[in-house]
């Protein structure tokens, strides 16, 4: 699911049914990500060139080899570790997952890194920077063909403290679809501002049928949220 021009969060649901709140990672981290991985690169490459000196012809040979699998395979060894990231972006708190927010496969991981070769054209990564300004989820040509994401490693929550309100019945039947989207709402009340509480809650009662004369619509969609978690009035 895409984020709207209003939000900074991509929602992806697990097979399982479970909701995700991943953060993509923009421009600037990915790039001092990137320049980390590309000076410990470099050293690598001095380090093995030096070993390799007095080798002769052989050693040039090992050298080209040794080159060609730490531009490629540097990254792809690391995404697949645990934490999902190379050293650069483990530095900067980021990491690859998969669209759904699941691990990234072994599979993604190539197609993401081989395709670093169409990003960096016509010169300096310049098709890739173009695309991750270009979209919402900040992916470069590699993560769109690959489906992978590059997010904040600290997870987001989506469900926090909801404030409490009176209980109130809605006005009519909420489908199940709609009742989730009524309680997420209220759910995310801790994360936002109340400008934005008060936006989403103007745009979505009146498509549920929940106004009422002489309640702002965000005290309404409240009441109709904690009535769908089970609260009722009591009457004595």
């Amino acid at each position: 699911m895409r984020p709207s021009s209003l939000d900074t969060s991509f929602t992806a649901e697990t097979p399982e049914g479970i909701a995700l709140a991943l953060r993509p990672a923009g421009v600037v981290p990915r790039f001092y990500a990137f320049s980390i991985d590309a000076f410990i690169r470099l050293v690598l490459l001095i380090v093995v060139s030096m070993a390799l000196q007095g080798l002769g012809g052989f050693g040039g040979g090992v050298m080209l080899i040794v080159l060609f699998l730490i531009e490629w395979f540097y990254p792809v060894v690391f995404e697949l570790m645990l934490s999902g990231a190379t050293p650069g972006k483990r530095s900067m708190g980021i990491k690859v997952v998969m669209d759904s927010g699941l691990p990234v496969t072994p599979g993604a991981s190539l197609v993401r890194n081989l395709l670093r070769s169409a990003d960096f054209l016509p010169f300096l990564y310049g098709f890739g920077f173009a695309s991750m300004l270009m979209r919402g989820d900040f992916k470069r040509l590699g993560d769109i063909a690959a489906g992978t994401l590059v997010v904040y490693a600290k997870p987001v929550t989506l469900h926090g403290a909801m404030p409490d309100a009176p209980p109130q019945a809605p006005a009519r039947p909420l489908s199940p679809r709609e009742q989730a989207a009524v309680i997420a709402w209220a759910a995310r009340s801790s994360r936002i501002t109340e400008a934005r509480l008060a936006e989403l809650a103007t745009i979505a009662a009146p498509g549920l049928g929940l106004v009422a004369e002489g309640q702002t619509a965000t005290a309404r969609m409240l009441g109709i949220a904690q009535w769908l978690l089970g609260k009722r009035e009591t009457t004595t």
